[in-house]
């Protein structure tokens, strides 16, 4: 029998390698068939069949690879622009067992956290699970260019991870994705041919990533991994010679699963293995064929005579147009065309009583995607059709929604209709949760698309609208949308609950919200949200109430009493709605809200008017005006504000008895605003600080008698008035009176002066004036002859001293003079005599101030300013003489009064010194006296300084005094050095008394020149005498020899240099007598008075400090006048110098 034909087995030509690797289809490609309609045995399949998950389950053959239209699709995708993307991770070629790298790169500029990213491989596959030793997953974070990094490695790549992966990121409502592909290369080797084994071997087992699940395998197609030669093992030899026990370890170790129809066929082969004598070949065991294709059966028969027939599944096969037969000498050939699913089974032909069997397997091919599922957009509750084709009539298709498999069914809303190569997935009332990536998957192919369900437009017909409500009318809402669908009413965002006075009504597709009698927690904002709408149509309800104004609380003529010092607070309730706006008015004063004293305080259901520290001035009409949107209200309140009366007038007391008075008082000037009920009276004692009240009973009148007074004793009186609040503060007091009697009569009323005109009279005080004091004096006078007493003062003469003026001259008058105090005038002194009115001739006297009694000292340019009191009636004529001269005016300014003289100086010279002789002349009387004026200077430099000798450090100088001394003693000299070298001067000695002086610790080998300065009261001179040689300190030393000097004796027996002076003190008032000793040893200083040595009086104290002696008298009277000697006594003498103090007391 002639052997079946081999050529075929690379008829099926390799699938084609992608199109960037040319190389790859020169190695994989074949030589094409000859015979396309022949097909070869199962032993002998096309290669590349393994990558394609080749497996046979009940004449079903799967084969799946990506549609030709879903790379292109991935490559749209990639191309469209990146939403999150900055770099995105780009596809890859890698070895086996080498590591790749994918970066993707986000910007974070406007993330506030960081973005989730996923990594997949194929559509469903999340690798996040994965990590491992052969994937790691990292991301980094550089915060200077704000950049996520995010990185996948792969590390010892196999091939089966090879395939497409998808990136995603997402952040919020933004979504990014990218596709990349990886493709895994071995570097060398060629892909093996398979054996029938594949035909019971599913995708991976027995390799050496079996167990690892790559579901992305099932949608791409996927390279036959290539192994090493091995010889070619005919499993059906193995099985035929093995053992039984052997079978499960044969089929585990060459990857048969399905061992059980194996093990039926070899059954079957065992009992056709006997040799045969009709057949020199029979036919292989099994055949392979794709649907649609041509097969050929070939047979050798041993003699060629015997009949042949051929046998389907038992049943004998007539030739047709399907099943050719030929024959070819011994060869017996069986075409079958066009071959389907029904002819795969066994088929046996049979020579004689011989017969040989095989196994015929029809290859389904792969079913592709013919028309690609489209996007789609509906609405929800939409009957929803997605559609595709495929390119046969009743394939085996399968739905998948995001990656999960429809498995239609009576409960399920998904239905799948097919209509020949059609297939469609019917979804019934669309709804959002059908929104999904929806795809179709064949053995050939599959497709996806997005459906997108949406509401449905939504038109608002009639919108809310906005109402005002008068407090107690229906608020009706009314809406009319497009839809007839149901929806929630929210007031204020809280959902509105059906109740007696509120009905919500839905009729189609319009909405009602009606209120009846509208409260003001009816206001608010009303939304209707139609269900499952993202729209809102909202309203506002305002109800509104016209203001009101309550002033039950109020008096009948709305008046509010308050008592100053105290604080008001007014709070009127009010009402309407909106909550009106207050605003309150004094005249045309606004008073605003605020700190101020004065203020109002706004509430929704009151106003308030706030006094703080309420006032007199605050009492008035006070307005109040509401005002909102339904109206205004107006009404006026009365505030009075009362006080305690303001303290009346200090009263006057109009009479005085032995123990009591009569006072009188006006009414305060405010009464407080309430009427005045009466007054208290207090009085207390002048030196008291304790006031007694007299009445315990108000006093209605303004006049009281105060009784039961001491008498001689002074007193004060204060008036209380009193109202409905209270007690005013005390009145000012009275004037101090006293109840007793008039005083004794003035004493010693004498004639001070008489001029043409006038009289001045003095008196002394009365002898007894009593407790109640002396108010003054009144003196009254009357012409001789008459007995009309004229009162020559108006107001009462404080003073002991008065001057009747506008008298005729040569008249004669009588005078007498009387105390008046409280109780009255005293009885009148008289004096003795008339007195005529004609000027009496007075001698004139000098007073010379204490401070001209000697010398009298200024310096130049100083002013001279000397004012010398006199006395002498009438007035004196005055002449001034200097050195017994005339004084020249222009120099000198004389001012001359009827009581004093001013010599005046206004810048004084030298030439002003001298004695000046003042000559004061009233008629024959004349009085003088010498007034000693000393002008200084400064005084003129020494007038020759010598140098008179120089040994070691030592210098002697000498010199002489200068010729102008100022006009003052010289009081010593400033004797100052210079170096010759710098010629800076330093004060060497100062406030030097002679003439002569050593000047020591000179540096040696220096040279010195010398200068003095003269000085006296006035300080030193503006020029220095400078010595015109210098003095060399010799650096050499000298013999020196100190000249011998003998004891100069500073003994000195004492001397006054500053005598007592006669002094005039006033009674009272302390009194200095001064002087100036000298002497050596210290003297001792005695004081005496009229030759009584002062010992231990204590109104005596006696100083002495640097030679100036002082004696103080203490507030003297005129018993201390007298003679005052001091007395200094030392070893060497005694002195004594004597004074006379006059002690005059000042009438008053």
């Amino acid at each position: 029998m002639p052997e079946p034909t081999k050529k075929e087995e690379n008829e099926v030509p390799a699938p084609a390698p992608p199109p960037e690797e040319p190389s790859k289809e020169k190695e994989a490609g074949t030589t094409p068939a000859k015979d396309e309609e022949e097909v070869s045995p199962p032993s002998a399949l096309p290669p590349g069949l393994g990558s394609r998950a080749l497996e046979r389950k009940d004449s079903d053959w799967t084969l799946v690879e990506p549609p030709p239209g879903e790379e292109q699709a991935k490559q749209n995708a990639n191309s469209q622009l990146s939403i999150l993307f900055i770099e995105k991770p780009q596809g890859g070629t890698v070895k086996v067992g080498e590591d790749i790298t994918f970066i993707a790169k986000v910007k974070a500029e406007d993330l506030l956290r960081k973005p989730t990213i996923k990594w997949f491989k194929g559509k469903w596959m999340d690798l996040a699970s994965k990590a491992g030793k052969h994937l790691q997953l990292k991301e980094t974070f550089e915060r200077h260019s704000r950049v996520y990094t995010f990185e996948m490695q792969i590390i010892k790549a196999k091939e089966n991870f090879a395939g497409n992966y998808r990136c995603e990121v997402t952040y919020k409502d933004k979504f990014d994705s990218c596709s990349f592909d990886l493709e895994v290369h071995e570097s060398t080797g060629t892909t093996p041919n398979i054996d029938i084994r594949s035909a019971f071997k599913r995708s991976g087992e027995g390799q050496e990533d079996a167990g690892e699940l790559d579901f992305s395998g099932l949608l791409k197609r996927r390279e036959v991994k290539q192994q090493e030669e091995e010889p070619q093992v005919d499993v059906w030899e193995l099985l035929k010679n093995a053992k039984p026990s052997e079978y499960e370890k044969i089929a585990f170790q060459y990857g048969i699963t399905d061992l059980r129809g194996m093990l039926k066929r070899l059954k079957r082969m065992r009992r056709e293995e006997k040799k045969s004598a009709a057949f020199a070949k029979i036919l292989d065991p099994a055949y392979q064929v794709d649907k649609g294709g041509r097969v050929r059966f070939v047979v050798e028969l041993a003699d060629p005579k015997l009949e042949v027939k051929w046998y389907k599944n038992g049943q004998e096969i007539r030739p047709s147009t399907k099943y050719i037969f030929e024959h070819k000498g011994c060869q017996r050939i069986l075409f079958i065309n066009n071959c389907q699913m029904t002819d795969d089974s066994e088929y046996y032909v049979t020579a004689g009583d011989e017969k040989c069997s095989t196994e015929l397997f029809v290859r389904e091919p792969p079913i592709m995607v013919t028309k690609q599922l489209e996007d789609t957009t509906a609405y929800c509750g939409e009957r929803v059709e997605l559609e595709c084709e495929v390119s046969e009539d009743d394939a085996n298709v399968k739905w998948f929604k995001n990656g999960e498999e429809i498995i239609p069914g009576p409960k399920s809303r998904y239905r799948i209709r097919v209509e020949g190569k059609k297939h469609i997935l019917i979804i019934e009332g669309a709804t959002k949760a059908d929104a999904a990536e929806y795809s179709v998957m064949t053995t050939g192919g599959q497709s996806s698309a997005k459906l997108s369900v949406d509401l449905k437009p939504l038109k608002i017909l009639t919108p809310l609208t906005d109402q005002t409500v008068n407090l107690g009318k229906e608020i009706y809402l009314k809406c009319e949308i497009s839809e007839n669908i149901p929806g929630k009413w929210t007031k204020n965002g809280l959902p509105v609950q059906e109740s007696d006075r509120l009905k919500v009504v839905h009729k189609g597709r319009i909405h009602k919200l009606v209120i009846a009698n509208a409260l003001t927690e009816d206001e608010g904002d009303y939304v209707f949200a139609p269900d499952a709408y993202n729209v809102t149509l909202p309203a506002k309800v305002h109800v509104i109430d016209p203001p009101k104004i309550i002033l039950d609380g109020l008096d009948a003529d709305n008046t509010v009493t308050v008592i100053a010092g105290n604080k008001l607070r007014l709070e009127i309730p009010i009402s309407g709605e909106p909550p009106p706006k207050a605003m309150w008015s004094r005249g045309d004063k606004a008073i605003m809200e605020g700190s101020g004293r004065i203020r109002t305080e706004s509430y929704p259901d009151s106003s308030t008017l706030v006094i703080d520290i309420a006032e007199r001035d605050d009492s008035g009409v006070y307005h109040i005006n509401l005002k909102n949107e339904a109206g205004e209200a107006h009404a006026s309140i009365k505030v009075k504000v009362v006080d305690f009366p303001d303290p009346p007038v200090a009263p006057t007391v109009t009479e005085v008895g032995d123990d009591w008075c009569i006072m009188n008082w006006e009414p305060p000037a405010y009464d407080g605003g309430s009427p005045i009920l009466g007054y208290f009276i207090e009085r207390k004692k002048k030196q008291s600080s304790r006031w007694m009240r007299l009445n315990f009973d108000l006093c209605k009148e303004t006049t009281f008698e105060p009784k039961k007074m001491i008498e001689g004793v002074a007193y004060e009186v204060r008036i209380f008035a009193v109202n409905a609040i209270g007690i005013s503060k005390p009145s000012m007091p009275s004037r101090p009176f006293v109840p007793l009697a008039v005083t004794s009569p003035p004493t010693l009323l004498t004639v001070d002066s008489v001029t043409d005109t006038t009289v001045t009279m003095r008196w002394r005080p009365p002898d007894h004036i009593g407790a109640a004091g002396l108010d003054g004096y009144v003196l009254e006078y009357c012409f001789e002859g008459t007995e009309d007493w004229i009162v020559a003062n108006k107001d009462l003469i404080d003073k002991t001293k008065f001057t009747i003026t506008g008298l005729p001259t040569d008249a004669k008058i009588f005078v007498r003079v009387k105390a008046v105090n409280a109780a009255g005038a005293s009885e009148p002194k008289y004096y003795s005599q008339p007195i005529l009115v004609k000027e009496i001739i007075e001698p004139p006297k000098i007073r010379i101030p204490r401070h001209l009694k000697q010398t009298y000292i200024r310096r130049v340019g100083e002013a001279v300013n000397l004012v010398i009191p006199f006395q002498g009636k009438p007035r004196p004529e005055l002449t001034w003489k200097k050195d017994g001269a005339e004084i020249d005016k222009n120099q000198i300014n004389i001012r001359n009064s009827e009581t004093d003289t001013i010599i005046f100086i206004r810048k004084a010279e030298r030439s002003h010194s001298g004695k000046y002789d003042l000559q004061v002349k009233v008629d024959k009387f004349v009085e003088t006296a010498l007034i000693d004026i000393q002008i200084i200077d400064r005084p003129g430099p020494p007038q020759i300084v010598k140098i008179e000798d120089v040994w070691g450090e030592n210098v002697a100088l000498t010199w002489t005094p200068p010729k102008d001394d100022g006009n003052a003693a010289i009081t010593g000299y400033t004797i100052q050095k210079a170096d010759k070298k710098s010629m800076e001067w330093f004060t060497v000695i100062e406030h030097y008394h002679r003439t002569s002086a050593t000047i020591t610790e000179l540096v040696i080998g220096n040279e010195y020149y010398f200068r003095v300065f003269s000085e006296n009261m006035c300080g030193l001179s503006e020029d220095a005498t400078m010595t015109k040689e210098s003095a060399v300190i010799a650096k050499d030393g000298k013999i020196y020899k100190n000249p011998v000097y003998e004891d100069f004796d500073f003994s000195e027996a004492p001397m006054f240099t500053q005598p007592l002076v006669n002094t005039y003190a006033i009674a009272g008032y302390n009194a200095t007598l001064n002087c100036s000793v000298r002497g050596n040893p210290k003297p001792k200083i005695t004081w005496m008075k009229n030759k009584v040595v002062i010992v231990d009086d204590p109104r005596y104290r006696m100083f002495s400090n640097q030679g100036v002696c002082t004696l103080e008298i203490r507030k003297p009277s005129p018993y201390d006048g007298g003679t005052y000697c001091c007395k200094a006594v030392n070893d060497l003498g005694t002195v004594e110098i004597e004074c006379k103090l006059e002690v005059k007391v000042v009438a008053q």
